[in-house]
């Protein structure tokens, strides 16, 4: 079993609105989104989602044109298809559409839907568009160009037409925090951020004609987002900082000096972790987004006291659903946001 990266098209140098918009999709707006770890940017298609051990793929091609006919919607599902007849197992196929014209859904309403809303004169000229694209493209066999893989295919694609800005797409990875969500400018400039490290990953040298054994082969070549990184480009924008990368925030040196020396390195650290834990524990999002708002806040309002005092101001039930933080690693959270904000 094998996977040759072929394309018959360059691959472009920058991320579009709606690729981002796509990766922003699968983090946050699908039932099985907790699931999905890495972002695998150009190489198995446009985008291609994969949990953390590499068993499970979400493929998705986006277009960000925001009245695409049925017939050109066929053309643009020719990746997927392509995936669909490989040896490789892609679980999820997904079409991330800017707009369509009123001739393709049944149920105009509906932004999220299988081909069983697509009225039946619109699905004929996708089947005709996907057949003319799929007998252009070199890298598939005409062989496998048959009504039933076409049907079969259909069968197993799910279609997203996007209904919303930029800045809700980072508000859904913040959660529904309204004292912490920022303005719509810093929300845009966070979605520019997250598109342009995503455009970056594209310009990692060439993967055309790389043969694949197995899925998490992928990786080896950097072309991957983690959510972990994109939670973290989010935090550290809010907050003017990156919690992990400038040392020992200067509100926390008054306990960090307390520390014996040959302790203050482990401790540093020890604290570094605790709030990596809690960042990134994907069952706990919504309680470390409580804790953020709350502390948040109270710096907000106390801005004169110190870390210790905002520290006793807290809610301790909310602390309390956040088990990664002891004492020390949320009162380092807490000098982390402070010196931010205060910044």
């Amino acid at each position: 079993m094998s996977y040759k990266i072929q394309s018959s098209e360059k691959l472009r140098h920058s991320a579009s609105e709606a690729e981002t918009k796509a990766m922003l999709y699968l983090m946050s707006f699908r039932s099985d989104s907790d699931e999905i770890y890495y972002f695998i940017v150009d190489f198995f298609n446009d985008l291609t989602g994969m949990d953390r051990m590499s068993q499970k793929l979400w493929d998705i091609q986006s277009k960000g044109a925001s009245n695409s006919s049925p017939k050109a919607i066929g053309k643009e599902l020719v990746t997927l298809f392509k995936n669909y007849i490989s040896d490789f197992e892609f679980h999820h196929y997904i079409l991330f559409l800017g707009g369509v014209t009123s001739s393709l859904r049944e149920d105009s309403t509906k932004t999220v839907f299988d081909i069983s809303n697509i009225k039946v004169s619109a699905l004929k000229d996708i089947k005709i568009g996907l057949t003319e694209e799929c007998k252009q493209k070199t890298y598939i066999d005409n062989v496998k160009i048959t009504d039933e893989n076409i049907d079969n295919f259909l069968k197993n694609v799910i279609f997203v037409v996007d209904d919303k800005k930029p800045s809700e797409y980072v508000k859904s990875i913040i959660g529904v925090h309204s004292s912490i969500i920022p303005e719509e400018s810093v929300l845009t400039a966070i979605f520019n951020e997250i598109r342009n490290k995503q455009s970056s990953k594209k310009n990692i040298g060439s993967v055309e004609g790389i043969t694949l054994e197995t899925t998490d082969e992928a990786l080896a070549y950097c072309r991957h987002l983690t959510s972990n990184e994109i939670k973290l480009m989010v935090l550290g924008r809010i907050i003017n900082r990156n919690p992990f990368e400038k040392g020992v925030p200067y509100s926390f040196m008054s306990i960090f000096s307390k520390f014996p020396p040959e302790k203050q390195k482990e401790a540093l650290e020890d604290c570094q972790l605790s709030l990596s834990c809690a960042l990134f524990d994907k069952n706990g999002a919504d309680n470390f987004w409580d804790l953020f708002e709350n502390v948040h806040r109270t710096i907000t309002l106390n801005a004169q006291d110190n870390v210790n005092v905002i520290f006793n101001k807290l809610d301790k039930d909310i602390a309390n659903r956040c088990p990664n933080f002891d004492v020390l690693s949320l009162k380092y959270f807490i000098a982390s946001v402070k010196d931010g904000v205060q910044s």
